[in-house]
């Protein structure tokens, strides 16, 4: 075979082999193309970055439409990366286009918000959980600021807010409030990038505020207002407190708002995604309850008891700090106290302790007051999903006396990692007090207290957020079947 010959030869077997293979034809030169990786894996090689990129924001026009933008870009797990290369097979935009949309989602330009949850307590465990993160996305900041001040709102009064804002709060002369701050206690970090489009895309101040307050864009439960229906009573009845209430329905000025049989009343739950804390101080006079004083006096026949003077109460006015989250007082600290009126002691005269047992239910004025100071903190009632079964008494100061408000026998003293250090006392006629997150317990299991006498020292011992008593009246032993009582109904 000559060299012509053989020449040939190696070309025509070249030609078979490349068509038998299925090799890519390779180009003499290299030539730069880009190579589309999307979650790592290749999809090809394609001409133009800058086509494809263009080709998806010319064919979603749907997404332009649902969100009110002007571009869609490619999904974020998408890249396209530069490429030197011989290779020749390349793919087209449209196939490479028809893939990506069958596995990932497109993105938009917008905001992403990560919001750092606040450290809370297990009720049950006692165990720290650790505050979980979560990302909201709007396209336009100023929805997430707006819709934060709607929530501060919320639980701050209107005017306050507005006069906080405007610096325009006026100068306290007698009595009064002013508050020094407002501030978010979670951390908050904004930041611009794309969005996919598969995820919850908040679009108006409306939408955000409410899943800010409620934890949900669900639709709230309605109540149907009936005849004697009061905004407490509606509330109570329907497991939320009186302010998540309000706050749910705006048009309801205050708990005193008159209803109308047939209104149709919005009943959700609060579960705020932000903690909004709010710096007050106030000037205020306040009642100074009286104590009492049992004295006993043998010389009296059996069972005798007697109120030998009667109690008054006496009058201080009082400085104070208080912190507030979304609404709830957390702590309160007396600055200062400038007595107005001394009260006066109720005394008691009996003829012997044993006298004490089985006695009547004291009613409504007769029981005694079981802290220093008449500051309520935090009511009885709903709160959150949750039944708060006492009364919170706050600006006392750590370490004052915490009194017993009926005659009775301490049944418990102890302590517990959610009520701190406690007394529950048995008062023999179907009626028991407990006194939870005490300094100090002067009063231990099997004494026999009287009306008035020194049991322990507030404190804020268990899961308290501040220096406070947790005072609850119980029909019934306590968490054994007993039945939880508005102590104010008592007063």
């Amino acid at each position: 075979m000559n060299k012509k010959s053989k020449l040939i030869f190696i070309i025509f077997l070249s030609v078979i082999l490349i068509s038998t293979t299925g090799f890519t034809k390779i180009e003499s030169k290299p030539r730069i193309l880009y190579r589309v990786y999307l979650k790592g894996e290749s999809l090809g090689l394609i001409k133009s970055k800058k086509k494809l990129e263009e080709y998806i924001n010319k064919e979603q026009d749907s997404i332009k439409k649902k969100y009110n933008v002007n571009n869609v870009y490619p999904p974020e797990d998408l890249s396209i990366e530069k490429e030197i290369t011989y290779s020749n097979d390349i793919k087209s935009i449209n196939k490479i286009y028809e893939e990506i949309k069958d596995i990932s989602p497109f993105t938009i330009k917008g905001y992403l918000i990560k919001i750092r949850g606040l450290d809370t307590i297990d009720s049950t465990t006692g165990k720290k959980i650790k505050g979980k993160v979560q990302t909201i996305y709007v396209i336009d900041k100023s929805i997430f600021t707006n819709s934060m001040q709607n929530t501060a709102k919320s639980f701050v009064t209107d005017g306050d807010y507005t006069n906080y804002s405007n610096n325009t709060q006026k100068e306290i002369k007698d009595t009064g409030k002013i508050i020094e701050n407002i501030a978010v206690q979670n951390k908050i970090t904004i930041k611009k990038g794309n969005i996919p489009v598969d995820k919850k895309i908040y679009q108006t101040e409306e939408e955000l505020s409410k899943y800010l307050l409620f934890g949900t864009e669900k639709e709230q439960g309605t109540y149907t207002v009936k005849t004697g229906d009061t905004i407490s009573d509606v509330a109570f009845n329907n497991k939320v407190s009186t302010e998540e209430l309000l706050i749910a329905n705006p048009n309801l000025k205050d708990e005193n708002s008159l209803l109308s049989p047939g209104q149709v009343i919005t009943i959700g739950i609060l579960k705020p995604q932000v903690s909004i804390e709010e710096q007050e101080h106030v000037v205020e006079y306040e009642t100074q309850n009286y104590t009492t004083e049992t004295q006993i006096d043998n010389s009296k026949p059996a069972g005798y008891e007697e109120t030998t003077q009667k109690g008054v109460a006496g009058e201080n006015k009082v400085t104070k700090k208080i912190q507030k989250v979304n609404g709830e007082i957390v702590n309160t600290v007396t600055v200062s106290t400038e007595v107005i009126k001394e009260p006066i002691k109720e005394i008691i005269t009996k003829s012997d302790k044993v006298a004490g047992y089985g006695s009547v239910v004291a009613t409504r004025g007769q029981w005694g007051w079981p802290a220093t100071c008449s500051s309520v903190s935090s009511g009885f009632g709903w709160r959150w999903g949750a039944l708060h079964d006492g009364t919170d008494i706050a600006g006392c100061g750590y370490g004052s006396n915490i009194f017993a408000a009926q005659a009775g026998t301490v049944v418990q003293s102890s302590s517990k990692f959610d009520n701190g250090q406690y007394i529950t006392i048995d008062h023999h006629n179907g009626y028991y007090t407990m006194y939870a997150h005490l300094s100090a317990r002067y009063a231990k299991v099997g004494d026999y207290v009287e009306k008035g006498q020194v049991i322990g020292a507030m404190g804020q011992t268990g899961f308290a957020t501040g220096v406070h008593l947790h005072f609850a009246i119980w029909r019934g032993y306590p968490y054994r079947g007993g039945v939880a009582q508005n102590a104010m109904n008592y007063y």
